[in-house]
């Protein structure tokens, strides 16, 4: 059966590029518990966690990952530290990064980012709750 409300689900992560797998696990995890396919939000957990980690944290910094149902629309989370907002690169076919919000953009119906006020942002991705087979 699938979930159309659940509380938000949090695990704090270090700021160390091994960690986006507790990250992808975290999300695999909770997706499986509403009753949904995880493979999409895996891969924009993967690339938010990896976005906090490699730009928006320190090495000492916890990255925070979210992950709860709105309306019926699971929605997944990724806070740290810097405020510089993430921006859509254009597509350059030689670049071995730079990717990954272009990616995200095509597969998630809506992103966005919210301040915190303690300082740091909140990036976001509301996804298409497609159920598990």
């Amino acid at each position: 059966m699938i979930e159309t409300s659940a509380a938000p689900q949090s695990i704090v992560i270090p700021a160390v590029p091994e960690a986006v797998k507790q990250a992808r696990d975290f999300v695999a995890k909770a997706f499986g518990a509403w009753g949904l396919e995880d493979y999409i939000a895996r891969t924009v957990v993967s690339e938010l966690a990896t976005n906090a980690v490699r730009h928006g944290s320190a090495d000492s910094d916890p990255v925070i990952v979210r992950a709860y149902l709105l309306g019926g629309r699971p929605v997944v989370e990724v806070w740290d530290r810097s405020d510089a907002l993430p921006a859509v690169r254009p597509e350059h076919f030689a670049a071995e990064s730079g990717r990954g919000l272009l990616l995200l953009d095509q597969l998630v119906p809506c992103w966005g980012t919210r301040p915190l006020v303690e300082g740091g942002k909140v990036v976001w991705a509301e996804l298409e709750p497609v159920p598990a087979v």
